[in-house]
C-alpha cells in the first residue's frame, strides 16, 4: 500500500514515518493475520524514550519473533498481512483508547522516561501517528474484500510472549486466546493438543480480561466474525528456522479447520446472516 502520513504527525517524523504495512493484500484465503506488536522501531524524533538502546531489543519494546511466524503464514495460507511499524512503547496498537497501558510509562519492571506525565495533546499525536492508521488499514482491508469476490475475514492475531514475566514461569509453549466466540479456537487447541508436542494455555497466559484482546473485539466480535489470537512463548521462535516450524504447523491446523464448516456458539457472522436474509 502506499504511504499515507496521519494529520497531526510531526514534520520531524514524515520523511521516514510508515505507520503500518500490508502485505498480500489481495491473498485470496478465507484468514487475515494480524501482527499488532510486529516492530520495535521508535521514529528518530523520539530518540531511545530515555531508555538504554538494549530495552528496545526486550520485549516491552516489542513481541520477538512473532512478525517472522506472520510472514510464513501469511504465504502458507495465502492470507494478507496487516502489521503495525512501530513499537508499543510508543502507542499500544492493542489497547482500546481509554487503558491506562495505551501509551505505557512502566512496562513489567520498566520505567519509560518520554511516556511519564504524557500530556492530552501529545498522547493524541501519537494516537494519530501509529494506532489510528493500524485500525484504518485493517477496516480498508475488510471492506474491499467483497469488491474482489473474497469472503469476510477470519482474523488470526499473531503475538508472542516471555517465558518468565514477573518472576513467574510461564510454562506453556503456546496460548490460544479468545472470547466466547470458539469457532476457530476450539479447533486449534484440539488440533494442537493432538500433536502431543506442546502445553497449551487455553487462554493462558492472557486472556480478554485482561484487555489484549482489543484489536480482535474491534473488527471481529464487533461484527460476529471468526478470529483466533495466538501467543507464542517467545524463546521457542529466536530463529528464522523456528518461526518458520511454528507458521507450518498452525497453517497446517488452520487449513484444516477452514476444510470444515466453521461453527461454535456465535453461529453465523452478522455479515453472513444479513447476506442469506
Amino acid at each position: 500500500m502506499g504511504q499515507t502520513i496521519p494529520k497531526g504527525v510531526p514534520q520531524a517524523v514524515q520523511h521516514d514515518w510508515r505507520p503500518v504495512r500490508v502485505s498480500n493484500p489481495d491473498g485470496r484465503g478465507p484468514y487475515v493475520i494480524l501482527c499488532d506488536h510486529a516492530s520495535n522501531h521508535v521514529p528518530a524524533p523520539f530518540g531511545t524514550l530515555g531508555l538504554q538502546p538494549g530495552d528496545l531489543q526486550r520485549h516491552i519494546a516489542w513481541d520477538p519473533g512473532a512478525l517472522g511466524v506472520s510472514q510464513v503464514m501469511s504465504q502458507q495460507l495465502d492470507a494478507p498481512l496487516v502489521e503495525s511499524c512501530v513499537s508499543r512503547l510508543i502507542i499500544d496498537c492493542n489497547r482500546p483508547l481509554d487503558a491506562p497501558d495505551l501509551v505505557p510509562s512502566l512496562s513489567e519492571a520498566t520505567t519509560i522516561p518520554a511516556n511519564v506525565g504524557l500530556d492530552e495533546a501529545a498522547k493524541q499525536q501519537r494516537i494519530a501517528l501509529s494506532h489510528r492508521p493500524y485500525h484504518a488499514a485493517i477496516e480498508k482491508l475488510a471492506q474491499e474484500r467483497p469488491g474482489k469476490g473474497l469472503p469476510d475475514p477470519i482474523y488470526v492475531a499473531v503475538h508472542s510472549y516471555t517465558p518468565v514475566y514477573r518472576g513467574l514461569e510461564r510454562p506453556w509453549h503456546i496460548g490460544i486466546i479468545h472470547d466466547d466466540d470458539d469457532r476457530v479456537a476450539a479447533p486449534l487447541i484440539a488440533g494442537l493438543q493432538a500433536l502431543n508436542q506442546f502445553n497449551v494455555g487455553i487462554n493462558e497466559p492472557y486472556s480478554p480480561a485482561d484487555r489484549v484482546y482489543y484489536t480482535l473485539e474491534r473488527h471481529a466480535s464487533a461484527f460476529g466474525l471468526p478470529a483466533v489470537m495466538i501467543e507464542i512463548r517467545n524463546d521457542l521462535i529466536t530463529t528464522p528456522k523456528e518461526e518458520m516450524a511454528w507458521a507450518e504447523k498452525l497453517s497446517s491446523l488452520l487449513k484444516d479447520i477452514i476444510q470444515n464448516p466453521l461453527s461454535g456458539k456465535a453461529g453465523l457472522s452478522k455479515r453472513e446472516t444479513a447476506n442469506r436474509n
